[in-house]
């Protein structure tokens, strides 16, 4: 597929197709093992043949299936080990690439966009593209000053494509749900449905990246592109040179992942504070690692792309994220359910143990508890599984809370970034970050004895005469 299904009717079908799938390969598998074959090997055939059929749906029809899929992406590391296999290769690809436009359609999308003569806005311009993402597709050129720069074009009905998508996803969501274990796919869907028009209007998104790049142009860890020029479906940015943070994740050493992990973790935490902006799509294909030429990753530094999704929170983090965060860990749970209670995330009619609810968080919160914390695929699947079995105590905590619609993006951002992290295994001093960016959740300074009256501020030979 060349190039982004316009018709309503195409796209759904493939779509619909989704589901069909899942019961006829669950039916198959049911006919294999009633022929004798091991469960095992059956269910893990049916996982493989499942995440080939979705992903290549999803990744030939762009739009929103293929931004939902970039959206699972990053919690592959939540997939128990013999699943998580099958599924990675072909979650992975999505990070990267999609089937491009054919040239011919970029020339007429420059053309419409820039005017007939646009080749002259270039010394250089690359037909083959850079990269190909959910709504758009980058190409790398030169600008008419010099600087090279990534080309930003969206692709023809992208609209379109992207609010239908979603609505069928939204159909069938809870087919999926067993894809990501502990995930309650329908929200995920419902919120990339609710930012359509934002992630469409790349004047919003070049206000967004002109802000990140302003606060962050003399940052030694983060690296956001200048924007250049911005229209109507076309956005030009610098380019960025660097190694795919999905690079690092398939062959980096330790010691490279382990300076990516951190880079992301003080990026999530410092930039709302910093911008008032929440960068809200932390998959590793917006990532680049930029060396400078260094061959020391602790010289590296982490680029930034795609601020189509922010959240505009422009008072930083809400207060009570830290607040919370820090009762807990200093074992005050009453004082917190307290204040969980007040903010929305336990209803009215409900009643918890705040011990209860403090045992609850502090496993996800672990990471906060130590000087330095190492991701693993591991830790996240038994993250996934506590909460995900309905037999646990916590799985039936869980479904007791309540995400106020105001922070679902930030839970969001914070859990996909940690899924990251664990694919990369990084060690990561996130506490630090965390006392440094979130509000509140430093701790407390121990109060400074007043000053005795009668004893002078100074030694006497200091006093001026």
């Amino acid at each position: 597929m060349s190039d982004l299904p316009r018709k309503a009717v195409t796209r759904t079908a493939k779509l619909a197709a989704l589901p069909l799938g899942f019961a006829g390969r669950s039916a198959w598998g049911l006919g294999k093992r009633l022929g004798g074959i091991s469960a095992d090997l059956v269910g893990h055939e049916l996982q493989q043949r499942t995440a080939e059929q979705l992903f290549k749906v999803l990744g030939e029809l762009k739009g929103g299936a293929m931004k939902f899929g970039q959206a699972l992406s990053v919690f592959e590391s939540a997939l128990p080990e013999e699943l998580a296999g099958p599924y990675r290769a072909t979650l992975t690809r999505l990070q990267e690439a999609a089937p491009p436009m054919p040239t011919s359609t970029v020339r007429t999308v420059l053309t419409e966009r820039l005017g007939e003569d646009w080749r002259a806005c270039f010394t250089e311009f690359e037909d083959t593209p850079a990269a190909a993402a959910s709504i758009g597709q980058v190409h790398h050129a030169v600008w008419h000053d010099g600087r090279e720069v990534a080309v930003k074009l969206q692709y023809p009905g992208a609209g379109e494509a992207l609010v239908s998508d979603l609505a069928q996803l939204g159909r069938f969501a809870r087919l999926l749900g067993p894809l990501i274990p502990g995930m309650d796919i329908k929200p995920l869907i419902t919120e990339m449905h609710d930012r359509v028009t934002e992630e469409l209007d790349y004047g919003l998104e070049a206000e967004a990246q002109s802000a990140y790049a302003q606060e962050y142009a003399e940052d030694p860890d983060v690296l956001v592109p200048d924007v250049v020029h911005q229209g109507d479906q076309v956005l030009i940015t610098e380019w960025l040179e660097g190694i795919p943070l999905s690079a690092v994740i398939a062959d980096g050493s330790q010691e490279e992942r382990d300076r990516a992990g951190q880079l992301l973790s003080r990026f999530l935490f410092s930039g709302t504070v910093r911008t008032g902006l929440l960068h809200a799509d932390p998959h590793p294909g917006n990532f680049r690692l930029v060396t400078g030429g260094s061959d020391e990753p602790a010289q590296w530094r982490l680029g930034v792309m795609d601020f189509g999704t922010v959240d505009r929170l422009p008072d930083g983090l809400p207060p009570v994220i830290g607040v919370v965060l820090r009762l807990m860990l200093d074992g005050d749970a009453e004082t917190a359910y307290d204040m969980l209670r007040e903010e929305g995330f336990v209803k009215e009619r409900i009643e918890l143990d705040p011990e209860a609810v403090r045992d609850y968080l502090l496993p996800i919160i672990e990471p906060a508890c130590v000087d330095e914390f190492t991701f693993t695929r591991e830790w996240m699947r038994g993250q996934a599984a506590r909460i995900a079995d309905p037999r646990s105590p916590a799985h039936q905590l869980g479904r007791r809370l309540n995400l106020p619609p105001s922070y679902l993006l930030i839970h969001r951002v914070t859990l996909s970034t940690i899924g990251v992290l664990c694919q990369l295994g990084a060690t990561v001093r996130m506490r630090d970050d965390m006392e440094t960016w979130v509000p509140g959740f430093a701790p407390a300074q121990p109060d400074t004895p007043p000053a005795d009256p009668d004893t002078p501020d100074t030694e006497p030979s200091e006093i001026a005469l």
